[in-house]
């Protein structure tokens, strides 16, 4: 470096600079080596306060009448006096290049941080709806499980199938009973409910000897396979219309449709 600021000294263009004898590239060139080295910079300043107590030494004192009749002379003509502003150095090329490519850089980062934000945000909604889609995917293998159980039972050989229509106060019955004695299941699909009045209900019982045991009250809303309870040597179901009106533990209602289960010894 200091090579070459030596070899800039002996180019003589900073003598040329102050006596404002160089091209605009040269003074360019100058004005760069004044901002970058110091050591140009306070060579400059000491050229220039040279130069001015030459200027100054070198001054002759003008006669006093001569100012005199200038005052006179502008008075005369009313010629407006023009204000000189200080000569300032030219901010360097170089410079305002930076500032534009800073703030092309600010926008550019910005523009990116915002384009950011938003694919991040766009992630998390794929996150959610990847967490959503898994969770609706257990849910319906949870239930596709269990309808491939209950076709396993229904379809086992060890499954009695019985279908129970109703008699003429509920010819729109039918239900399907699927009996395992052997793994002691006991499952029915409601294919088809009477009209009901608002308090009345469909309750299936199990005739066990000479009584009648409730299995339960069939849901017209459940479409699915309902599981009722299994009961040893059961004779036959039946299928009873009651109403909230009776006792609840009645079952001398005439039942609307009925069939006998199969035994061991049949």
């Amino acid at each position: 470096m200091e090579k070459k600021i030596h070899t800039f000294f002996q180019s003589g263009l900073l003598d040329k600079y102050i006596l404002d004898e160089t091209s605009a590239s040269e003074s360019l060139q100058v004005e760069h080596y004044i901002d970058t080295y110091p050591e140009v910079e306070s060579e400059f300043l000491r050229l220039q306060n040279h130069l001015q107590i030459l200027a100054k030494a070198d001054a002759v004192e003008a006669p006093k009448f001569i100012l005199d009749n200038i005052l006179n002379e502008i008075e005369e003509k009313e010629t407006p006096v023009v204000q000189l502003e200080t000569t300032r150095r030219k901010t360097p090329w170089y410079s305002i290049a930076a500032s534009i490519v800073a703030l092309l850089f600010a926008g550019t980062a910005y523009t990116m941080y915002e384009q950011n934000q938003a694919l991040l945000e766009e992630n998390q909604v794929v996150v959610d709806e990847i967490f959503d889609l898994r969770s609706d995917i257990d849910i319906n293998n949870q239930k596709l499980d269990d309808v491939m159980r209950q076709f396993m039972k229904l379809n086992n050989p060890e499954t009695e199938k019985y279908v129970l229509r109703g008699n003429a106060r509920a010819k729109n019955l039918k239900t399907v009973a699927y009996i395992n004695a052997v793994e002691k299941t006991s499952m029915i699909d409601v294919v088809s409910l009477p009209h009901l009045e608002k308090d009345e209900f469909v309750e299936i019982y199990a005739q066990i000897e000479d009584k009648f045991v409730s299995l339960g009250i069939l849901d017209p809303s459940d479409k699915k396979m309902q599981t009722l309870p299994y009961m040893e040597n059961a004779l036959g179901l039946s299928l009873r219309i009651g109403s909230n009106k009776n006792s609840a533990d009645d079952a001398s209602e005439e039942a609307v449709a009925e069939i006998e289960l199969k035994t061991k010894n049949n």
